[in-house]
Parts: structure tokens; sequence; C-alpha cells
């Protein structure tokens, strides 16, 4: 039988597996539910709460329901299931806390078939769910027709155009504006630190790929931050706090800037993202006596993100369709050589509307 014991503030409710709810007169308000609209959004504001009302009664009724009297007269009643569900309230799906860590030396990317996503059902949970718990699936079999990409996001969201446009073309160009855009090797970075919000989730579908070198690495970025926070606190926690300007600009099309940490974290001290992406530091208008710290903790940093055994490598083969967090997976290159067909078309999406799709289908099941 569930315990309950209150006073003028506060109130406290053990139910028959030991969970605890407490909480104060003004939450009890606050959540009140004859006070929302039937979609759930509240009707009341902070400023109607009554600052001076006192818990007068609490009772446990028939049906599991608890029944609160305030001293303004006023009645509250909760389900005790609907209490304890609006107590514990839902899991912060960006959390490092809430996801599987991985080294890549330890790891393999999980591959889902495409004719399976398109049917629906359990095959498009598990690869998004994938994404949420590990930060990436490799989707097989996706037509190798240009534009595909684009209906890899429409099964669980929305393309977030950006400067490069719906899709972007990932092959050898002679005098690229970007360096992912030539066939030379990449270092483990996220891609557009330099957006405020950057994109959160990237897509890389390969159409062709008959070079030889050209691999993908992946490196989780909460277990390498994870790493710099066992192997240099100080390092992990001067990168929590300190804004880095990230630049990307070209003649024609862009001039984009951001003041973002390459780590950031929660109250916690979860890892919530990440960001590392050299070639895209602006200049860096730090305080002389600031400056040799910095670089250590930048120098520290880098040096975890570069081990070789956090990276894992696959070898994209047309059809092949990575979808990753770009929040917290970072991704690299091996140099190829020109002359062979290289060709990825990437897009980006948020993770929004995955966490959304992906929410909806677990609460089908």
């Amino acid at each position: 039988m569930p315990r309950l014991v209150f006073d003028a503030e506060q109130l406290h409710l053990t139910l028959d597996d030991g969970q605890t709810l407490a909480q104060h007169v003004l939450w009890l308000q606050d959540h009140d539910p004859a006070r929302r609209h039937a979609n759930g959004q509240r009707l009341d504001s902070v400023l109607d709460l009554d600052w001076d009302a006192a818990i007068s009664e609490a009772a446990l009724e028939e049906g599991d329901v608890l029944r609160v009297t305030l001293s303004n007269a006023r009645e509250i009643r909760y389900g005790v299931d609907e209490l304890a569900a609006l107590s514990t309230g839902f899991l912060d799906e960006r959390s490092s806390a809430h996801k599987t860590l991985w080294q890549g030396s330890e790891f393999s990317v999980a591959r889902v078939e495409w004719a399976d996503v398109i049917a629906g059902g359990e095959a498009l949970r598990k690869a998004l769910a994938c994404v949420r718990d590990s930060g990436v699936v490799c989707l097989r079999g996706v037509p190798v027709e240009p534009g595909k990409v684009l209906e890899v996001i429409e099964q669980f969201g929305y393309v977030r155009e950006t400067n490069y446009g719906k899709l972007f073309d990932v092959r050898t160009e002679v005098s690229p504006s970007n360096l992912a855009f030539s066939n030379l090797g990449l270092g483990a970075h996220t891609d557009n630190p330099y957006r405020d919000p950057a994109p959160s989730i990237q897509l890389l579908h390969c159409l062709s790929n008959e070079v030889e070198g050209g691999q993908t690495l992946l490196v989780d970025g909460f277990a390498a931050a994870e790493r710099l926070r066992e192997l240099a606190p100080e390092s992990f926690a001067l990168l929590t706090r300190t804004r880095v300007p990230f630049r990307f600009h070209d003649a024609d099309h862009a001039d984009l800037r951001s003041w973002v940490p390459f780590i950031e974290t929660d109250h916690k001290g979860n890892i919530r993202q990440v960001r590392y992406n050299n070639r895209s530091i602006a200049s860096l208008p730090l305080p002389l006596e600031a400056q040799r710290a910095f670089y250590r903790a930048y120098h520290d940093w880098a040096r975890v993100i570069g081990q070789p055994e956090q990276a894992t490598r696959l070898r994209l083969v047309p059809g092949d369709c990575l979808l990753f967090d770009n929040s917290r997976v970072m991704h690299a290159r091996t140099a190829f050589v020109a002359g062979g067909n290289r060709h990825l078309q990437g897009a980006y999406a948020d993770l929004d509307s995955l966490y959304s799709t992906l929410n909806l289908l677990e609460n089908a099941r």
C-alpha cells in the first residue's frame, strides 16, 4: 500500500516498489491535470500559481487517485501512475548518460537493409535506434541514383538545407571551396561547426567508389570526451567553458560564423555535444595569459581524437548510406589516388525529427 506524508509545502508519496515521489505545492499546482487542454498543453502559466496556498489535506482514494486540497479550497487530483510519470519526466535523448559509448577497435557499425526500412515497422525503428544509442547506422542497398539520399531523410524527418543546397556532392574538384571535395585525407571532424546550431544529422550515400584508398573512419566523440576527462580533467573542463570561433566563407555564397565550445555538458556534467574541425577554426583572440593553457587543452583533445583505437574503419560500397549523429560522431577519410571515380552524395537533417519518429514507433510497440 502506498504511504503518504505531507506538510504545508510538500508531499511525499512512497509507492509499493519503494519509489518516493516528492513534490512541492507549487509543482502540484503547475502540473494539475485538470488545467490541461485535451491536447496536453497547459492552460495556466507560472503567473497563475498561488504562492500563498498551502497543502491542507492529502489522501489516497479508490482507484489509486491522490486528492490534494489546498488552503485556498482548490482540489487537485492525480492518478498515482500519472503522478509517477510526471515526476519522472522523459529522458534527455541528447545526453551521453543514456547512450552506448564505443571505441572503434571494439565497434562495428550496424547495417540495416534499405528494402526493409522502406517497408516500415521494425527495421526503421532499429535503424533510428542505432543512431540514438550508438550514433550511427549504415543502410545497405539504397538505390545508386542521384538524389536518393533525400528519400532516406523522408523516412524520418526533414532536409536541413544549407548554402551547399539540399544535397551536396563529395568528389574531387580542381579548386575546391572545401577540402572535403578534394582527394586529400581528412582528419576526424564534425561538420559545420560554424553554424549555430549545426546540423545534427549527416548522411553520406555512396554512388561509386573505385579509387585506391578513401576509407571512411568514424570516432565516437562522446567516448573521446570521456577519455579526455579521465586523462586530462583540467583540459576537459577548460574546453567546456571556452567558446571557440569557427568560420566558413567563400567569395560568393556564405560567411558563416559561430562561437561555441568544443565540448558541451549539461548541469550534471553529462556530454550533450562535441565539435572538432581544425580546418574551420577562425583566429583565436585569446588573452596572452590564457593561450598556453588553451593550446594544451586543444592539443590533448586532438590527441585523444586521433588515437588509432578511437576510430572504426569501413569502406563504403555503392548503395551504402551512412546516417550519423553529427553532434556526436566525428568522421574522417583516408587520402585516395586521384583518377578513379569516387562519388558520395551528402545531406543534412536534424535529430529532433529523428527522435520524434523513433518515439512514435516505440510508443506503438
